[in-house]
C-alpha cells in the first residue's frame, strides 16, 4: 500500500511540477469559431437577433453525411482494439499466455459492450450531477430510430461512446498480464467501469464538473488513457511481479504480431480522434493530420533516442513510440496545430521512454507490457501539453475569452490530479473486493505452466 501511495503521490508531483509559472500573464485571445468568421462584422444586431432566434428554435435534423462518417468511425475503433490491441499485447507476452491476452482483450470488450447498453450510456450522458448522470436512459430507454444526438441518431452517438468504454478496460490487461485469473478480470473490469470509467467521462464529456471547469479532453486523455494507466499500475503493483520477473529474460514472443497490432491501432486511432468531432468537417481534417504528424513524430523520437543510448533502434521501440505519439495527441488533438502536434508527439515518446526504462526501475513495479508508462505517462504530458499547445501563437486554436495560457494548463493539471487520485483509489478498493471474493492472481503452478492451457484449455501454437 505504502509502494502505491508512492507512486500515485509522484505522479501528482510530476504534473504539479508541469505548470511554467510564466504562463499566468499571457495574452488572452479569443477561440476563431467558424460562426465569427462567416457573421459580416458590419451586420446590426437587430437583424442578427432573429437570425439567431430563428436558428436556436429550429429542431435538429439528420445529417446523412455526419451519420455515415459516425458509423465508419465507430468500426475503426473496433478494429483498433480488436484485433489492433489484442494482437499488439498478444506479440508482446510468452507463448505460454498469448491466448488469455486475446481471451481477455476480446471478452473485456464484450462484457462492457452489454453493460453499457444497460446502465452504462446513462450514467455518463444523461443528467445528473457533477460527477455522474442519471438511469433516464437506462436499458436504452426512451431511445429510438428518430432519437438524434446533434446530427446524427443517438443510436450511432451511443454505440461509439460504447466502443471508448470497451476500449478502455481492455488497456489495462497490459498491467497485470500473464498472471491474473480470468474471473478476476471480468469482475474487476465490470466494477472499474462502473465506479471509475462511467464517473470520469461523465465530469469530462457530460456536463460534470471538469467539463464545468473548461477542461479539454477532446477524444480521451483523461478519460481513456490516463484512468486506464493508473488502474494497470494499481494492478501490478497489488498483484506483485510475475514470477521469475528480473531474473529470467521475458521477451515478447512474436514481435511480428506486435508490429501488425500498433499498425492496427494507428489505422484505427483516426476513428478514435476523428470521430471524437462527431462531424465531417473542417475540424476533423486538422485532427487527421494532427493525429498522424504526431504518431510519426513520436516513432523517430523513441528509435533515436534508443540509437543514442542503446546504439540500435528497435522495431518494438517503434511500435512503442507510435502508441505514445497516438496516446498524447487525443486530448489535443482538435486544439493544437500540425507543428505543435509534431513537438507533442516527439517529446511524449521520450516522456514514455524514460517511464518505462528509468521510473519502472527505480519504483520496482512489474507492469507487464508497460501500460503506465506508455499510456499513462504520454495522457498526462498530453492533457497538459493542450494546455500549452492551444496557444495561437503556437499554431493553435486559442483559449476560450478570459482564459490564458496559465489558467487553460492549470485547469488541465487539475483534471489530470482528479483523474489519478479518483482512479487510484477506486482501484485500490476494487483491486481488494476482488481479491476477497473470488482471487486476484492464479497459483504459482498454473503460472509457471501458462494461462493459456491452466484458464482456457487451450494453446495458441501447435506444431
Amino acid at each position: 500500500m505504502k509502494k502505491i501511495l508512492s507512486v500515485l503521490s509522484l505522479v501528482a508531483l510530476m504534473g504539479l511540477a508541469a505548470t511554467p509559472v510564466t504562463y499566468a500573464e499571457e495574452t488572452v485571445t479569443e477561440t476563431v469559431t467558424i460562426e465569427q468568421t462567416a457573421a459580416p462584422e458590419a451586420a446590426p444586431a437587430a437583424e442578427a437577433a432573429p437570425a439567431e432566434a430563428a436558428a436556436a428554435e429550429a429542431p435538429a435534423t439528420l445529417d446523412v453525411g455526419n451519420t455515415a462518417f459516425m458509423i465508419i468511425a465507430t468500426v475503426l475503433v473496433i478494429l483498433m482494439t480488436i484485433p489492433g490491441l489484442a494482437l499488439f499485447y498478444g506479440g508482446l507476452v510468452r507463448q505460454k499466455n498469448m491466448l488469455s491476452v486475446l481471451m481477455q482483450v476480446f471478452v473485456v470488450f464484450s462484457l462492457i459492450s452489454v453493460l453499457w447498453a444497460a446502465y452504462g450510456y446513462s450514467l455518463a450522458f444523461s443528467e445528473g450531477n457533477m460527477i455522474i448522470g442519471g438511469l433516464s436512459k437506462a436499458f436504452l430507454s426512451g431511445i429510438t430510430t428518430e432519437s438524434l444526438s446533434g446530427t446524427i441518431p443517438e443510436y450511432v452517438f451511443l454505440t461509439f461512446q460504447m466502443i471508448f468504454a470497451a476500449l478502455t478496460p481492455a488497456l489495462i490487461v497490459g498491467g497485470f498480464a500473464e498472471r491474473m485469473k480470468f474471473s478476476a478480470v471480468l469482475l474487476f473490469t465490470a466494477l472499474w467501469v462502473t465506479f471509475a470509467y462511467i464517473p470520469i467521462a461523465h465530469m469530462v464529456w457530460g456536463g460534470g464538473y471538469l467539463a464545468e471547469l473548461g477542461a479539454k479532453d477532446f477524444a480521451g486523455g483523461t478519460v481513456v488513457h490516463i484512468n486506464a494507466g493508473v488502474a494497470a499500475l494499481i494492478g501490478a503493483i497489488m498483484l506483485g511481479k510475475r514470477i521469475g520477473y528480473g531474473k529470467e529474460a521475458m521477451p515478447p514472443h512474436n514481435l511480428v504480431m506486435t508490429m501488425v497490432g500498433a499498425a492496427l491501432l494507428w489505422v484505427g486511432w483516426f476513428g478514435f480522434n476523428v470521430g471524437s468531432e462527431l462531424a465531417a468537417d473542417a475540424t476533423a481534417g486538422m485532427v487527421l493530420v494532427n493525429t498522424q504528424l504526431a504518431t510519426a513524430a513520436a516513432v523517430l523520437g523513441w528509435i533515436f533516442a534508443e540509437w543514442l543510448f542503446r546504439g540500435k533502434p528497435s522495431m518494438l521501440g517503434a511500435a512503442s513510440g507510435a502508441v505514445a505519439g497516438l496516446v498524447a495527441i487525443t486530448p489535443a488533438c482538435g486544439f493544437i496545430g500540425p507543428m505543435g502536434s509534431i513537438i507533442l508527439g516527439f517529446t511524449a515518446s521520450l516522456v514514455s521512454l524514460w517511464g518505462v526504462t528509468k521510473l519502472k526501475a527505480a519504483l520496482g513495479y512489474d507492469d507487464s507490457l508497460d501500460v503506465f508508462g506508455v499510456h499513462g505517462l504520454a495522457g498526462i504530458w498530453g492533457a497538459v501539453g493542450t494546455g500549452i499547445l492551444m496557444s495561437p501563437g503556437l499554431g493553435g486554436v486559442g483559449y476560450a475569452e478570459g482564459v490564458s495560457m496559465g489558467d487553460q494548463v492549470t485547469v488541465q493539471i487539475i483534471a489530470v490530479v482528479v483523474t489519478l487520485i479518483w482512479t487510484g483509489i477506486v482501484s485500490v478498493i476494487l483491486y481488494k473486493i476482488v481479491d476477497a471474493v473470488i482471487g486476484l492472481r492464479v497459483s504459482e503452478e498454473y503460472e509457471r505452466e501458462g494461462l493459456d492451457t491452466t484458464e482456457h484449455g487451450e494453446r495458441a501454437y501447435t506444431m
